[in-house]
């Protein structure tokens, strides 16, 4: 019998899970706590796993226990095996009840703030038994360098609902739903919203609040202003916090810029107004984010058609 056929007949998921805990505890005893085992049980797990595969999955020093490349190669594919085991068994509940499951959404912050709320809140109206887990994706908020969807990478999430860039990586799928515009924002009390010719060089030596430089969205507002032959503003406050954009709105006196969905689906309920000014700035593809070669859930599916619906009117932009 080779080496594979001996691991498959022999490998069972409770190892890959105790295996997973020890590195993610980095003790033993800790581990051993966490699954109710003894710390000898453990140890004699691991030495089993070692001894089945012929290689050292852990490396054990003072400062407690570290997976080996070796080690870090399974767990690599073990997430997978889990995640594909979840995904089975909301298949069944789905198949068992169309109405339930549930559906975990990667989302940056205007996504969170514009479009994603109102796909939620139909796909709750229509199937009330689907739960959802929403995590922030730090997108627009993050460096340039930063790896973008890393939770989708490690599945902690089933998908994104974000920007489609093909730069991403080979290892997504892609759907665009529209062409998102940039657009400059004020408050509905500021007395700007009341001019109907307006340039961006009007507003430079207006107070803005702006995600920082260096972050995807910060450099989408330097190119904003580069455009039309502006530096950054000088009375500007960086930031990579949406919430603190919205509160310098409020106050009637700060100008930001926003995705225009984010003003589309949500400027009135925000109280936020776009001004008409055309940035020279090319629009950006969004969409849905899966994983390549991940099976898409039931749910999932019916949250893609309903992004899918709500953003018919976006669709037109181009």
């Amino acid at each position: 019998m080779n080496l594979a056929d001996r691991v498959t007949s022999r490998l069972k998921l409770r190892d890959l899970r105790l295996l997973d805990t020890v590195v993610r505890q980095g003790t033993m005893a800790k581990a051993a706590s966490q699954l109710n085992l003894t710390q000898p049980a453990v140890s004699k797990a691991i030495a089993e796993m070692e001894q089945l595969l012929g290689v050292r999955l852990i490396d054990r020093g003072r400062q407690g226990v570290e997976a080996t490349p070796q080690g870090r190669a399974l767990l690599r594919r073990g997430v997978a095996i889990f995640d594909e085991l979840r995904q089975g068994v909301s298949e069944i509940e789905h198949i068992s009840d169309p109405t339930a499951g549930e559906l975990r959404i990667g989302a940056p912050e205007p996504m969170g703030a514009g479009l994603l709320p109102l796909v939620i809140e139909r796909l709750s109206k229509q199937h009330p038994l689907v739960s959802f887990f929403v995590a922030q994706a730090a997108v627009g908020s993050a460096r340039a360098t930063v790896p973008q969807y890393q939770d989708l990478r490690e599945r902690n999430v089933d998908l994104v609902l974000g920007p489609t860039w093909p730069a991403v990586g080979r290892d997504f799928e892609r759907e665009t739903l529209f062409k998102e515009p940039l657009r400059v924002a004020a408050g509905v009390r500021n007395p700007l919203t009341r001019h109907r010719n307006l340039k961006l060089s009007d507003l430079v030596d207006e107070p803005w609040c702006l995600p920082a430089p260096g972050t995807v969205a910060g450099i989408r507002c330097t190119e904003a202003f580069r455009a039309s032959g502006l530096e950054w503003p000088t009375k500007a406050i960086a930031s990579t916090s949406v919430q603190l954009q919205l509160g310098m709105l409020a106050t009637g006196r700060f100008l930001t810029m926003f995705p225009n969905s984010l003003l589309h689906f949500s400027g009135e309920r925000m109280g936020m107004k776009a001004l008409p000014i055309d940035l020279k700035v090319p629009t950006l593809p969004v969409g849905i984010i899966t994983l390549k070669n991940r099976t898409i859930s039931p749910v999932a599916r019916l949250f893609i058609e309903a992004a899918r619906d709500i953003t018919k009117p976006l669709s037109k932009i181009a």
